[in-house]
């Protein structure tokens, strides 16, 4: 048992943790300093995974723990984003949205008895399939969605300002600058998609169980 918390993938899951512990204690003094450590942080989400597949010590443990980080250090730049824009709800519908989704997509998948919330298979919605199914799609939604977050971070005035105001500054920026704006922008659409369709796909998952159980 003791064996599964020293796995190298989870190992490098309590070194992220770290990081955003430092990232995030420095993210009002240091905005550079934020988002470079937020997004290695982000970086080695992928890189644990391929230790996992490596070393074949893919975990429940590792699973929970990397999910867990990723939802709370997301959850965190969403809260740091509705203090600096206006409307800030905004954020706080899409920490809400992400939370949920994901919530209900790792506890139905147990319910189910799979061993991972990326089991999709069995599901209808061609997306959904693709987002989990297809890495190079996932990892261009993800990579978008943090590095979206992360330019309104960057972005951001020390006042409450408009966030339609912002990006349309950020439009007036180098074409290089607008092409990942506009690309991680895509992204970030798709993903938010995503987010609702799998957390109607799992609610529905969840009602099927419970329709079973009463028979």
């Amino acid at each position: 048992m003791p064996s599964v918390y020293l796995y190298i993938p989870n190992i490098i899951g309590y070194f992220r943790i770290i990081i955003n512990f430092i990232a995030f204690a420095v993210c009002y003094s240091n905005k550079a300093l934020f988002a470079i450590l937020y997004f290695i942080s982000f970086v080695l989400d992928g890189v644990d995974g391929w230790f996992a597949r490596k070393f074949n010590q893919a975990s429940t443990f590792g699973a929970v723990l990397d999910m867990v980080t990723d939802r709370v250090s997301t959850a965190c730049l969403l809260a740091l984003l509705s203090q600096f824009y206006r409307p800030g709800l905004v954020f706080l519908i899409l920490l809400g949205l992400d939370i949920t989704s994901h919530w209900f997509q790792m506890y139905s998948s147990f319910l189910s008895g799979k061993t991972s919330h990326k089991d999709v298979k069995h599901t209808g919605n061609w997306l959904l399939k693709l987002y989990y199914g297809y890495r190079p799609f996932m990892a261009f939604c993800c990579v978008s969605c943090e590095v979206l977050y992360i330019f309104l971070f960057l972005f951001a005035d020390e006042e409450s300002t408009s966030l339609l105001s912002v990006c349309k500054g950020i439009l007036n920026q180098s074409p290089v600058v607008i092409l990942v704006f506009v690309s991680t922008l895509v992204g970030w659409a798709v993903k938010q998609a995503t987010n609702v369709i799998q957390m109607k796909t799992a609610a529905d998952a969840c009602v099927v169980y419970d329709l079973k159980r009463s028979k």
